[in-house]
């Protein structure tokens, strides 16, 4: 009997380790309650220059912070059906943090959980867009950094009215995209009292961008591309139209200047992206809940001016632009 006993016991204290090992293991697997490894979930409308630096300035941000991070990245390939069932399933995945690289991923995530940590960027006026209450006001599990400044438009169409006065402005848009359509408005309240005519076409999806840009040849002056997503990830083709027609290219951000736009008041996309990740360490890490941290602008703008896209476009240099622009060859 006492052998049974004994055996029993044996039995009852290798249950008990293998149901301890089995706890701790859990354990590690629960990361963000370990501290050990997170689990973001990445999601974004398309891919393209911009909103690649982001992703890549929020990723370097919390490496710096040293944070061990696994990523889940989705694109939504441009397509609206695709955001949220994407945030839905890092939903299902319990994520820790969601990740949200423009308007339409940020409003995909936001419907898709009140809980998760949202942290977004790229996204051009966040109040508008029903993310946060006000720039000084975070939303109960969502805030991050916003891609316009607020002098970035006005200084534009100032510049067109010094350089290229009394232009006809021809802006390709998708009228889906709410960030465009505030952009939009925004650039006609700037031309008000100027001699400036903005001359509109829209398109709906990236294969419309060419056409509707040859539409425009004759009837503008000069092109304006602000950071529409739909016409950025076709950007080529409006290069293409206004190298071949000597029409100036201006864009809405550095990255496209890069692809062969003319000039643009730009912001840096990997800066907002890595600060956004410098948010999103403090609150991995439980030094503050998204409503602790309102929403931010980028840090500043700067005149750009490719060079070579000037050249091609038949642009008339001015002297001007030699002490007040950073240029790219």
């Amino acid at each position: 009997m006492k052998k049974v006993m004994m055996l029993l016991a044996i039995i009852g204290i290798v249950v008990l380790t293998a149901c301890g090992s089995d706890d701790a293991s859990g354990s590690d697997d629960t990361t963000s309650e370990g501290g050990d490894t997170y689990t973001i979930g990445a999601t974004q409308i398309v891919e393209h220059p911009s909103l690649d630096a982001a992703y890549e300035g929020f990723q370097e941000a919390l490496k710096d912070a040293g944070l061990e991070v696994e990523y889940d990245f989705q694109s939504a390939q441009n397509d609206q059906n695709n955001v949220k069932p994407i945030s839905d399933g890092f939903v299902a995945d319990s994520v820790d943090l969601i990740f949200a690289n423009s308007t339409p991923s940020a409003l995909g995530a936001l419907q898709a959980t009140s809980d998760i940590p949202i942290l977004f960027t790229s996204v051009t006026d966040a109040v508008d867009a029903g993310l946060v209450p006000s720039m000084e006001e975070a939303g109960e599990n969502i805030t991050g950094v916003v891609d316009l400044h607020p002098d970035q438009i006005g200084a534009t169409v100032e510049f067109i009215s010094t350089y290229f006065e009394g232009a006809k402005i021809g802006m390709l848009y998708n009228a889906g995209e709410q960030n465009s359509v505030k952009q939009i408005e925004t650039v006609k309240k700037a031309a008000e009292g100027t001699e400036l005519e903005v001359v509109e076409r829209t398109v709906a999806n990236s294969s419309e961008v060419q056409q509707a840009a040859n539409t425009l040849v004759g009837e503008v002056d000069i092109f304006y591309i602000i950071t529409d997503n739909t016409v950025v990830s076709a950007l080529e083709s409006v290069i293409g139209v206004a190298n071949d027609q000597d029409i100036p290219l201006i864009v809405g951000e550095p990255d496209s200047l890069a692809k062969g736009g003319f000039a643009t008041f730009g912001i840096d996309y990997h800066t907002i992206g890595y600060r956004t990740g410098e948010m999103a360490a403090e609150i991995l890490t439980g030094k503050k809940s998204p409503s602790d941290i309102p929403a931010e602008y980028p840090p500043e703008i700067q005149l750009f001016i490719n060079k070579q896209g000037a050249e091609e476009q038949g642009v008339k240099w001015n002297a001007d632009w030699d002490d007040t622009a950073q240029f790219i060859e």
